[in-house]
């Protein structure tokens, strides 16, 4: 019996710490404390983009970080956004107030938790 108690608790999947951000208008956002290695060459891809458009690899390199890095938004007492696919539609959806303050808010987080990744 202790054999099998000791395996329960091996088999735990590793938990990336999580950060919280609040604003009193445009809600509460988590988000994940950890990126791979493949996802951060991908997201370095992403925001080099291509020489003719810097500004749309810029918005892309925003949304590609965005999408990996949330974990859950709560909007204005609604029911929290937790599947990747709603937190990405809504992220499109958002408003250029709501926009600016998601990049502020990656900037913190990358600045804190992934000081050697580029901000957006």
């Amino acid at each position: 019996m202790g054999k099998r108690g000791r395996r329960r608790g091996a088999t735990r999947a590793l938990r990336a710490p999580e950060s919280t951000y609040a604003d009193p208008e445009l809600g509460v956002l988590v988000l994940r404390g950890a990126l791979t290695v493949s996802t951060r060459r991908e997201y370095a891809a992403v925001r080099e983009g291509s020489p003719l458009s810097q500004e749309d690899a810029w918005q892309r390199s925003a949304e590609f970080l965005f999408e990996h890095v949330a974990v859950r938004w709560e909007i204005g007492g609604a029911e929290p956004l937790t599947r990747q696919r709603e937190l990405l539609g809504r992220y499109r959806l958002a408003s250029s107030e709501e926009r600016q303050w998601i990049r502020e808010v990656l900037r913190r987080h990358l600045a804190e938790h992934f000081p050697d990744v580029q901000a957006p």
